[in-house]
């Protein structure tokens, strides 16, 4: 029983970083239609930003929060506005942009760094929480918290703002919106820069949990694009229960079956969604087209 309850609680706190990290990579597919492969590498980005700020500043982790998050919601309005719309007439070329970013922001974060392993001491990692006869890392619980925050928040700025409602009215019929007077172009930036954003408040909240190398982002966004599909692509309330899905099942898998096979175990269980229900668990059948959509 004990054992059991080890793995559920592994796979929950899995569950929620996989969530943090997929929400903005949905939210950037339903309402531009693009699959945003350069995602993990914001959270890369991010985690270095925030190693920076503990090294070179020497101000706490948390509180990067409040450099990390603006500059990386600058960072995805300036890579909409000068890589992605210029493309919008080629949605491929805007994928094989999104790569070209992936390989770019790797490269440099490596002429930099060397390659060389990172890491820093958050003065909470040495606190744990007990749940029952599980202790839990306090780094770990605040990543849960923050993912089932960062849904919610989500959820209620889509649908109870303006802007959200108009970021909803892009996703589901951009020449309609523009015809009720809606910016779209505006629209697709402050949605970039919020999924952006989202990946840097994953990778703030992250760098007390992982070593840092230039190539962390491609564990993230592996798993990132299992969650999406899962959880029903443009689907916000889909990443975040898809998220569970994957960090249970990888936690299930790793302890009964094999850890080397962990991988494999929830890729098979991605194939069988998208043999099954393609949109996935939140998801409807053609979203890929129609963009975001949540069902009420």
């Amino acid at each position: 029983m004990l054992d059991l309850m080890n793995v559920l609680v592994a796979g929950l706190l899995l569950g929620g970083i996989y969530s943090l990290v997929s929400i903005g990579l949905n939210l950037i597919f339903g309402v531009i239609r693009i699959v945003n492969f350069a995602q993990g590498e914001f959270v890369m980005l991010a985690m270095y930003g925030t190693f920076a700020a503990v090294t070179v500043l020497h101000i706490d982790p948390y509180l990067s929060l409040l450099l990390t998050v603006p500059c990386l919601f600058i960072l995805g309005v300036l890579v909409q506005r000068f890589i992605i719309q210029p493309l919008q007439n080629e949605p491929m070329m805007q994928v094989f942009a999104t790569f070209g970013l992936l390989i770019l922001f790797q490269n440099v974060v490596l002429a930099i760094t060397r390659g060389a392993a990172l890491s820093i001491n958050a003065p909470l990692s040495a606190y744990t929480v007990a749940i029952g006869p599980v202790q839990v890392s306090v780094v770990r619980l605040l990543t849960l918290a923050a993912a089932s925050l960062v849904a919610l928040g989500l959820g209620w700025f889509l649908h109870n703002t303006l802007q959200g409602r108009a970021i909803r009215a892009v996703a589901q019929d951009r020449r309609a919106a523009r015809l009720m007077g809606i910016n779209v172009e505006r629209t697709f930036m402050l949605t970039f820069g919020i999924g952006a954003a989202l990946a840097g408040l994953a990778g703030t909240l992250l760098t007390p949990i992982y070593t840092l190398s230039p190539q962390i982002g491609g564990n993230f966004i592996v798993a990132a694009f299992a969650v999406v599909v899962l959880g029903g692509l443009g689907s916000v309330t889909g990443a975040f229960i898809g998220g569970f899905v994957v960090g249970f099942t990888e936690a299930i898998a790793g302890f009964y079956i094999d850890p080397s096979l962990k991988h494999a175990v929830w890729f098979g269980v991605f194939i069988l969604m998208l043999l099954v229900r393609p949109s996935g668990f939140f998801g409807h059948i053609g979203a890929e087209e129609v963009g975001l959509r949540e069902q009420h």
